[in-house]
């Protein structure tokens, strides 16, 4: 299997991300167009802060995998950002609670699968698979996210759209099988990787879902995000405590949990927010693109691990179809307007030559 270096690695997906940007309309005004070129810059700042974190987080877990019980990490790491954002937000909670009481159920859910079940899953597939495979196949997130609202909420959706997704897909079993027949035809994937693709659609789920819950603060909803993700893990935190798994007090260990806490649960989620207030989700969204990239030069400089011709492959399948996939469909009425105009704009120009 060829090898490719960091550089390889950085030119190919950073190329592939310039490429999948969408290029906005230039604001009339000089000062529109200043504050514009100030928000793009604050946004890019902000959406890099929070990829990098959650790329570091793929990493760390990758490097403990072995070290750190996962159902107790996720627990501990779910009560420290719940006391947080209990002292850090307890006037906007006072003000939001009447909402969250209202929206109880949605809510709970919400924080079992994408912080308790998705959270943990994570840390035990990368038990079994490398942080650099777990960075390439986060980017099929928004693609299995359009899915997922076509079959949940009926998303209109477009031929474009499901090609898109048929592509992801096509991404995933490359990384799968690393472009070896040998492996699909016997089926013998990496636990881990096939951990991390259901993995991925428990965060398609949440994500979609997330429609559903009611306006509130950022220190609010992590909270009570963060209640119901703690109390499924307690369980199976338990279980590892009378098995002997516990987490213990050295180095690896509280920092794993800290970076967990601190940088990939609560700072990379405002900074990701924040992004997404300032310029658009449109826009933000591409920026998911940076985690397999941070991952893959953090995982290859940190951990060692080699990138190989199947991670680029898939990455260019994945990327190529979440393209497709999230672009908006045009409604029946407007693309047939502008088909009419487009034809009546040519007779003009044809009648006046």
């Amino acid at each position: 299997m060829v090898q490719w270096t960091r550089a390889n690695v950085a030119l190919t997906i950073a190329s592939a991300l310039v490429q999948s940007i969408e290029i906005q309309a230039r604001p009339s005004s000089a000062v529109q167009r200043a504050r514009a070129k100030r928000s793009l810059l604050v946004a890019s700042c902000l959406l890099v802060t929070a990829t990098l974190g959650w790329s570091g987080n793929h990493v760390i877990a990758r490097a403990v995998a072995n070290h750190v019980p996962p159902w107790s990490l996720n627990f501990y790491r779910w009560v420290i950002v719940a006391f947080i954002m209990a002292v850090a937000g307890w006037r906007s909670l006072r003000n939001d609670w009447p909402h969250i009481v209202e929206h109880c159920h949605i809510l709970t859910f919400l924080g079992v699968v994408g912080g308790g079940i998705f959270g943990t899953l994570q840390f035990i597939g990368l038990k079994y698979t490398g942080a650099l495979n777990m960075g390439v196949l986060n980017s099929v997130a928004p693609a299995l996210i359009a899915l997922v609202s076509f079959l949940i909420f009926r998303d209109p959706s477009t031929p474009s759209q499901m090609a898109g997704i048929a592509i992801s897909l096509g991404g995933i079993v490359a990384i799968l099988t690393q472009l070896d027949s040998a492996i699909l035809q016997t089926l013998s994937f990496n636990a881990g990787d096939l951990i991390i693709v259901a993995n991925m659609g428990l965060w398609a789920v949440y994500s979609a879902c997330q429609r559903l819950k009611p306006a509130m603060a950022d220190t609010s909803f992590l909270f009570v995000l963060a209640v119901p993700a703690a109390l499924v893990c307690a369980p199976m935190a338990l279980v590892e405590y009378e098995e002997g798994l516990r987490l213990a007090t050295d180095f690896e260990s509280l920092g794993t949990l800290l970076y967990a806490s601190l940088i990939s649960s609560i700072l990379s989620y405002i900074c990701w927010g924040r992004g997404i207030e300032l310029i658009g989700v449109g826009r933000a969204g591409a920026f998911l693109h940076l985690i397999p990239l941070f991952g893959a030069l953090l995982a290859t400089s940190l951990l060692g691990e080699q990138l190989g011709v199947h991670h680029v492959v898939g990455f260019a399948l994945i990327l190529t179809g979440v393209t497709l996939a999230v672009r908006h469909p045009i409604p029946v009425r407007q693309a047939r307007a502008r088909r009419a105009s487009s034809r009546k704009t040519i007779r003009l120009k044809s009648s006046r030559r």
